[in-house]
């Protein structure tokens, strides 16, 4: 058995493995299946300040390898959270990531402050829109991701700050940067691509919002070029994610750079993805002689 326990930011976890925001709930249904305390952490449903009743239905809808969803951040509320699933996963014994999101800098700044010392990491959903400055999302320009980062860091003086990057991007190691320069102690990427799927009968979109984010393991390719070029332009640890449906996948996130992984929408497909995804790793890395993930970080070979 290899060694897959990983730090980032001074925070251990037992695997590099961490289920992604919005496929994992709070834990509770999956750890009905099997013990979530076997995975590296959770990123939790992402929150906001006030409990969201989220977009009108059909918000799901699926493509070829990949699903779009516009389920709009329907979540119980922070303090909600803090009461009744805090609890449930400091019991569990997992590493737990906060995921947040908001409506202003503010938003940001008060959702962190209530979430302080009382998480592993927060990690900011920054594709949400500001609606004080025009809809356009936070997670778009360098500017306001820099903004952003710096806002939420200010609530937070005990917790790692893990900043969510968008692909809907000019460019990705320039936004990086710009969540370096904010004051990120790391960053996670991809998060969903925008897309749509139409019916053909009806001549409309699937999807009652027109348009969702686009996951699945279809998009892996486009993961993995960002996050190598993320963790290649940064000095804060990269989280990589996208398409991640077993242990061979996990290999090339880490060869690419990451440090640990985010596995999304695999649990959809197959509710037992996450442990069996730790076990091909652990079989991979005793197939090559390998007694310790870390050794494999960053160790691509460029043509």
């Amino acid at each position: 058995m290899a060694d897959l326990s990983v730090k980032i930011c001074g925070v251990k976890l037992k695997n590099p493995v961490i289920a992604a925001s919005g496929t994992f709930g709070f834990g509770r249904e999956y750890n009905e299946i099997y013990d979530i305390s076997v995975i590296g952490g959770i990123s939790t449903k992402g929150m906001t300040l006030e409990p969201r009743l989220g977009n009108p239905v059909p918000r799901i809808a699926e493509g070829k390898s990949v699903i779009l969803n516009a389920v709009g951040l329907q979540n119980p509320g922070v303090d909600h959270f803090i009461k009744d699933d805090l609890p449930f996963l400091k019991e569990k014994g997992v590493t737990i990531v906060a995921n947040v999101a908001g409506k202003s800098f503010d938003d940001y700044g008060a959702i962190c402050a209530k979430l302080d010392g009382l998480v592993d990491f927060v990690e900011l959903n920054i594709s949400c829109p500001n609606v004080k400055a025009g809809g356009m999302a936070f997670g778009i320009k360098p500017e306001s991701i820099k903004q952003v980062t710096r806002v939420a860091k200010s609530g937070l003086k005990k917790t790692p700050l893990m900043v969510k990057l968008s692909p809907n991007v000019e460019s990705i190691p320039v936004n990086a940067q710009a969540a370096q320069s904010g004051g990120a102690d790391c960053v996670s990427l991809i998060n969903t691509l925008t897309g749509m799927v139409i019916d053909v009968e009806r001549r409309k979109p699937v999807i009652a919002n027109n348009t969702g984010g686009v996951s699945g393991a279809g998009i892996k390719p486009v993961a993995l070029r960002m996050v190598y070029e993320a963790a290649h332009s940064v000095d804060i640890p990269v989280i990589g994610m996208g398409g991640i449906t077993c242990g061979v996948d996990v290999i090339e996130f880490m060869m690419a750079g990451a440090k640990a992984v985010q596995v999304g929408t695999a649990n959809f497909t197959d509710a037992n993805a996450m442990p069996r995804i730790i076990s091909e790793t652990n079989a991979w890395l005793d197939k090559h002689g390998i007694g310790n993930i870390n050794e494999i970080v960053n160790t691509l070979k460029l043509n």
